[in-house]
């Protein structure tokens, strides 16, 4: 049957016609010509289509967009091309059958599509933002969302080369050159959508500029000597990428907890890269580590002290992120850090690094007097460094709770693998399989050491709050039992 022959009746009612046009739809993405005998491509159909399809693209675009995003007309443009483009080839298919029916057939039919396929994508955006897809569908979905936008102008094409009867070679060839096209507009307007980031060159302010200097020698004047004949433990956090600020809260909650319940206050340091704590906090590079660890060496007994170093940030195979723009920092490898440590004099070393792929660490942080403990193996991924979270996954589950409720590492170590290895099934990740590797001379240490760290004696003090006052970790004395503290911390991602 030839297109100049098709007619279309508009049944009575508004939303019978509504209806029709979405099972023609379903139809035509499953290649059929039935689409032909359900199609209603009435004015008012269009007018009503366009509008659903424009509304479900700004929707999916405003839920993919980054905080503060703003809309962008160029988007906007690119994407009304292809329902204009739709249109055009109905009137001339229209024009050259002599079928005024023809007219708003295809753009009907292709926008019923783009409306149901925005609106899936949407939902899938909704989801990822929530954080209950599983990890491996994001590196999917751009894939997904590219086959979506083919299948229904395929489709589309598919049904009317049935319908002209159009030779087999034929349609391959315009389908292939279809994908192609289509393929490559997609690619080039991705960094052109309806809501966008304008970026911003970051700006180091006058102020900020002469504060840092300042902030790092007061931090490091504030690390106290230790007491000769007992043994003291220091604490080192270094929060490495800027631009999240977990790591920032998760280094700053550890040393809270260290300083408060485990006594460090008076030894502790934080180095910390976030973008607005530049006139309030030292910030981490390998010069300012580097003095950190040399102050606290200095102030150290060599063989009765133990420090806690905690990392927290991005993270590659030997390489943890340091980023703070507009400063070019160099990242920290691992044969850099242990050459550091060696320098400062540190001994006693309890090690925490919490990255991805920072199993990969071990083989040169670990030495006969070092534990090192990590939130991933080396070639897997760590989770929870999302905008919204207080802690990543692995600093909730050993610093939060495996040693609110443990006296030893290892002991807080096992719970916390098991703890992270039970939410990341839950949401579908691939387990990162944290690693704990203790020294030869450490092994025999380590006990009296953790005694010293667990069974200390605190005054009563308030609580540490997150922000969102949904969980805390409340700190409360030791009676003379030395019982466990008592609280929890929850991340909000």
């Amino acid at each position: 049957m030839s297109l100049a022959s098709l007619k279309t009746v508009s049944l009575q009612r508004f939303s019978l016609n509504f209806a029709a046009n979405i099972i023609a739809t379903l139809w035509m993405l499953v290649g059929s010509t039935r689409a032909f005998s359900w199609v209603k491509p009435t004015f008012v159909q269009f007018a009503l289509f366009a509008l659903l399809a424009l509304g479900s693209n700004v929707l999916f675009s405003w839920l993919a967009a980054e905080s503060g995003s703003i809309f962008n007309e160029q988007g906007l443009v690119s994407y009304l091309i292809w329902p204009m483009i739709i249109l055009l080839s109905g009137i001339i298919l229209a024009r050259r059958a002599g079928n005024q029916s023809l007219l708003f057939v295809p753009v009907v039919l292709w926008l019923v599509a783009d409306t149901l396929s925005a609106l899936l994508q949407s939902l899938v955006q909704l989801l990822g933002s929530y954080g209950w897809l599983p990890n491996w569908s994001y590196s999917f979905l751009p894939v997904l969302f590219l086959v979506l936008f083919l299948w229904q102008t395929l489709a589309l094409l598919w049904i009317f080369s049935r319908r002209l009867r159009i030779p087999w070679w034929e349609r391959m060839i315009v389908l292939v050159g279809a994908v192609a096209l289509l393929t490559m507009w997609q690619r080039n307007v991705a960094d052109q959508p309806i809501f966008k980031q304008i970026p911003v060159e970051p700006v180091l302010e006058e102020a900020a500029l002469y504060e840092q200097p300042r902030l790092l020698q007061a931090a490091l004047n504030r690390i106290d000597p230790s007491v000769l004949g007992k043994t003291d433990w220091y604490f080192m956090g270094v929060a490495g990428f800027s631009e999240q600020d977990v790591f920032r809260s998760e280094i700053n909650k550890v040393r809270e907890l260290f300083d408060v319940r485990f006594g460090t206050s008076g030894h502790s340091l934080s180095l910390i890269n976030n973008t607005y704590s530049w006139l309030d906090e030292p910030i981490a590079t390998k010069t300012s580590i580097l003095r950190g660890l040399k102050r606290i060496g200095q102030q150290m007994n060599a063989d009765e002290d133990v420090l806690m170093l905690t990392l927290s940030s991005h993270g590659n195979t030997d390489v943890i992120q340091l980023a703070n723009p507009p400063l070019a920092i160099e990242n920290l490898d691992a044969v850099w850090l242990r050459e550091a440590l060696d320098a400062s004099g540190i001994r006693w070393r309890v090690i925490v690094v919490s990255a991805c792929y920072s199993g990969s660490f071990i083989d040169d942080l670990a030495s006969p007097t070092t534990v090192v403990i990590t939130a991933s193996a080396a070639d897997r991924a760590s989770f929870g460094c999302t905008n919204t979270a207080e802690m990543t996954y692995f600093g909730q589950a050993f610093f939060a709770e495996g040693m609110r409720g443990n006296t030893s590492f290892e002991s807080a170590f096992k719970d916390a693998r098991l703890r992270v290895n039970e939410r990341e099934n839950l949401m579908g990740f691939e387990p990162s399989e944290p690693q704990m590797v203790i020294g030869s001379l450490m092994e025999t240490a380590l006990p009296a050491f953790e005694q010293v760290l667990f069974d200390k004696t605190r005054p009563p003090v308030a609580s540490i709050v997150n922000s969102n006052d949904a969980t805390a970790i409340n700190i409360v004395p030791d009676d003379a039992s030395s019982q466990p503290v008592d609280g929890t911390v929850a991340t909000a991602d």
